[in-house]
């Protein structure tokens, strides 16, 4: 009984008590009481997202809903009250075997509503349950025909393989799915060492190969640099001035060389960079001159 028929009864049936205690005629009190209890379960109310499934001697009248709405005492009847709203199922598939015979454990969530009360109500005696149910069973068979790779990396595929495969099923009921998410997916702890092993190893062969690379391409530009050095040999000597001036500029710095090697260079260039170190190496311990006092004389 909702608010408004219990309060429409409560007033029938108070002004059936006040025509007693007012001795009028016994008709009236009990026409009032009757006319309470015909309105009481007469008026119905529906909530904004109800729909009311009527039955009119065991067969389907009307759909009824929101708002209030009247039946016929004992020829009507509200067999099923239909919610409208957006509705959520969680289901889990234990130990299936995906296409490779891995065992997982998948967890998912369903989000559905009702768009046709009367199939709901007329097609299926529990919908709730099938809805579940089939989502259940879509599961497993999605998990048996993909790959573990595929159920790890391409979630958003399975999840709109799912959403079509339980919602052309459900479509017949009455109940349409907006959307199903996979939520978690567990797989042996075994497995999970053997997976970060695999991976830690295709790092390791990435990063080899990313030294080969590197090595191979520094020798070639050494390839190169060696062309242009037999090309020019000026070239040549001006590096190897370079290198024992870069060498020999840090103090105390002691180089020895082959004679073949100052033999191949230009004496002169050689000695030239020896001293131009050496000169630069004495620079920091030259004597600062001293000033000369304000006034005084300088000879």
């Amino acid at each position: 009984m909702n608010p408004i028929s219990a309060l429409i009864f409560i007033v029938f049936a108070g002004g059936a008590v006040l025509t007693y205690l007012a001795q009028m005629p016994l008709g009236f009190p009990i026409v009032l009481a009757l006319i309470g209890v015909f309105l009481g379960y007469a008026v119905k109310m529906a909530q904004q997202w109800e729909r009311a499934v009527v039955l009119r001697l065991g067969r389907l009248h009307s759909i009824k809903g929101p708002g209030l709405f009247l039946l016929v005492p004992i020829i009507d009847q509200v067999t099923v009250w239909i919610d409208q709203r957006i509705r959520t199922s969680q289901f889990s598939a234990e130990q299936a075997l995906t296409r490779d015979t891995v065992p997982v454990n998948v967890d998912a969530i369903v989000f559905w509503m009702v768009h046709d009360p009367e199939r709901a109500a007329l097609e299926i005696e529990n919908y709730t349950n099938a809805v579940e149910s089939v989502a259940q069973t879509s599961l497993r068979e999605m998990i048996g025909s993909t790959l573990l790779s595929g159920l790890l990396s391409e979630r958003k595929q399975a999840d709109a393989l799912l959403k079509q495969v339980i919602g052309a099923k459900t479509a017949e009921w009455g109940v349409t799915v907006n959307s199903v998410e996979i939520r978690d997916v567990a797989i042996p702890a075994n497995l999970q060492d053997a997976m970060s092993r695999q991976a830690q190893a295709e790092r390791e062969k990435q990063a080899r190969i990313t030294l080969g690379a590197a090595e191979e391409e520094v020798a070639q530009r050494f390839v190169n640099a060696a062309k242009i050095y037999a090309q020019s040999p000026e070239a040549l000597q001006l590096r190897a001035m370079n290198i024992i001036y870069e060498t020999t500029k840090e103090r105390g710095a002691t180089i020895l060389m082959p004679t073949s090697m100052v033999d191949a260079m230009n004496p002169g260039a050689a000695a030239f960079a020896l001293n131009m170190a050496r000169n630069d190496a004495a620079r920091p311990d030259a004597a600062i001159p001293t000033s000369v006092p304000s006034g005084g004389k300088t000879s």
